[in-house]
């Protein structure tokens, strides 16, 4: 260039400046927004990751399980359900970098309980990630590491276990696959099982694995004896309704709950499962009729001759050639003499005790297994609703509700709702009044007489006073409309000890097909074998000296032998 061309000044537009100015900050921000946009895309890649890419890339690193739970515990302490991390071996076939057949033989040696195909196929599977096996031992697990075969990945995982296996199955039910609660008090209070504040928080049951034991044991005997369908049963605390025991049979594995839906193991009988109870119901009747005035003396008198109703006949097994004291009414279970006093009573108020004894809601308690009652329509509640419903035809409910109910009758007449949660010493739960203490006491008294001089003989544990009433009742034909005269539900309601109640106990046997097939021979002693078990549990003594006072009934039934009065 040319000395006159240097000399020249260089020419400066107006606003140059402000221009180059700009653009320097417009690239500054192309780059700022492009390092944003790769430190976006970096994380959002190390979630996927994290979240969907399974575990770690190498059998060394182990990763804790979300789907810890809480425990479960019976009111004593005992443990029914826990949770602990094991291991899992998952490969990942495009990582291994060794031979393939080579590694499938050291797995077979390491876990021989595993079938050498199914490892086989994890190893050569196309695929990402597939599991080889779950919950293997720790010292396995510390073998595979040993192999140093970045194509293995060892996770931890949470387990349920429940060491009393089948105790209790369906009220504290089972988790899934998944980790999520599937039945019980597992489905009932996931998130509070869940929550990571209250892990180390156990939860705790109203239940007693002592009488829980009991109760399925007897249960499990007679229903094997008789070749029973089924069997179902509660135990309750008439103070404070707490749910001690619930049985259902027959049960299941709770560590291996799979393929249980929609099998008779896996429904909850004494939750779910409706049924007519039959005679059981004929406490509540007398209860309700005296209650409500229709009947104002024990010694009133019901004929016991048939009663007919459109093209219905109502009549006794055995009818008496007598007209029936009240008392009697119970011990001897009229169906006659009962539907005459809910003839008195009427629908209306038929159905309002029905309604604040929990009847005609769903099964009480915590649990989502609840049964819905199956009772005459609104519109369809005429007099022979009334009077079959009377003596506990025509009403299909749920074990539990009966429980509950006889609790009720016998604890003074006041209701507590059923809890399966251990209610603190002292504490003091609402109750409803539904039948006046001078009731409950009469109901107790003539319980009492119903085992000892009625159709619940069988059911009388001597020493501990107890009362309450048989129930036969044909099965409902399936899919069709009718009973079926060869099979029947048979159950047993009562109370112990009679004069001072505090443990309601219901068993129920369902179509037993073998010997007897009445509640009298067939529930009644389940009944008695039960309380013979759990009262030294649950403290009360034996005492052949006391009895409930029955002196109100005194010469308005023949005694089969003399009670011995306070």
């Amino acid at each position: 260039m040319s000395p006159a061309a240097l000399a020249r000044p260089s020419i400066r537009l107006p606003g140059h400046r402000q221009m180059a100015l700009g653009i320097a900050r417009q690239r500054l921000a192309i780059g700022i927004l492009l390092f944003g946009a790769f430190t976006i895309l970096l994380g959002l890649r190390l979630g996927e990751l994290a979240l969907f890419d399974g575990a770690p890339r190498h059998a060394g690193v182990a990763v804790a399980s979300p789907h810890m739970r809480a425990d479960i515990v019976d009111r004593n302490g005992l443990t029914l359900a826990s949770s602990f991390e094991a291991y899992a071996l998952a490969a990942r076939p495009r990582d291994i970098v060794g031979d393939r057949e080579a590694l499938v033989q050291k797995l077979a040696l390491i876990l021989p309980e595993r079938d050498i195909a199914a490892i086989r196929a994890a190893v050569f599977h196309d695929g990402k990630f597939r599991y080889v096996t779950r919950r293997i031992l720790p010292e396995q697990a510390e073998a595979i590491r040993r192999l140093g075969e970045p194509g293995l990945t060892l996770e931890r995982e949470a387990e349920r276990l429940y060491p009393h296996v089948g105790l209790a199955a369906h009220m504290v039910g089972y988790t899934g696959i998944d980790g999520r609660g599937e039945g019980g008090m597992e489905r009932a209070f996931e998130e509070r099982l869940t929550d990571p504040a209250r892990l180390s928080e156990p939860l705790v049951l109203s239940m007693d694995a002592r009488v829980q034991q009991a109760l399925e044991s007897e249960l499990q005997s007679q229903m094997t004896l008789s070749e029973a369908e089924g069997a179902a049963g509660v135990v309750l605390d008439v103070h404070t309704g707490e749910i001690l025991a619930l049985a259902s049979l027959p049960a299941f594995n709770s560590n291996s709950p799979g393929g249980l839906t929609g099998m008779p193991s896996h429904m909850n009988r004494a939750t779910l499962g409706v049924y007519e109870l039959g005679s059981t119901f004929k406490a509540f009747t007398i209860a309700m009729a005296l209650d409500s005035g229709v009947v104002k003396s024990l010694d009133e008198r019901f004929p016991t001759n048939p009663i007919h109703v459109s093209r219905f006949r109502i009549s006794d097994i055995h009818p008496k050639p007598y007209p029936l004291s009240v008392p009697e009414v119970l011990i001897h279970s009229s169906n006659v003499g009962t539907a005459r006093m809910a003839e008195r009573m009427g629908a209306a108020v038929q159905k309002d005790f029905l309604k604040k004894l929990g009847f005609l809601d769903r099964a009480p308690g915590e649990l989502l297994e609840r049964g819905r009652t199956l009772y005459p329509a609104e519109d369809n509640w005429g007099q022979s609703a009334v009077l079959t419903v009377g003596f506990g035809h025509g009403i299909a409910v749920t074990p539990l509700h009966l429980a509950s109910a006889y609790a009720t009758l016998v604890n003074g007449g006041v209701r507590h709702e059923p809890t399966y949660l251990k209610v603190p010493e002292g504490a003091k739960r609402q109750a409803t009044r539904v039948f006046s203490e001078k009731t409950s006491r009469l109901l107790n008294g003539m319980l009492r007489l119903a085992v000892m001089d009625g159709t619940g003989r069988r059911a009388d544990a001597e020493g501990y006073r107890v009362g309450g009433k048989t129930g036969t009742a044909e099965k409902v034909l399936a899919g069709a409309r009718g009973y079926d005269r060869r099979r029947n539900i048979t159950t047993f309601a009562g109370a112990f000890p009679m004069d001072d109640p505090r443990y309601v106990v219901v068993t129920m046997v369902d179509d037993p097909s073998k010997g007897s097939r009445m509640a009298g021979t067939v529930a009644a002693p389940v009944f008695k074998n039960v309380v013979n078990r759990i009262a030294p549990v649950l403290g009360v003594a034996p005492d052949m000296a006391r009895e409930p006072d029955t002196h109100a009934m005194d010469g308005l039934y023949t005694p089969r032998k003399k009670p011995v009065q306070p």
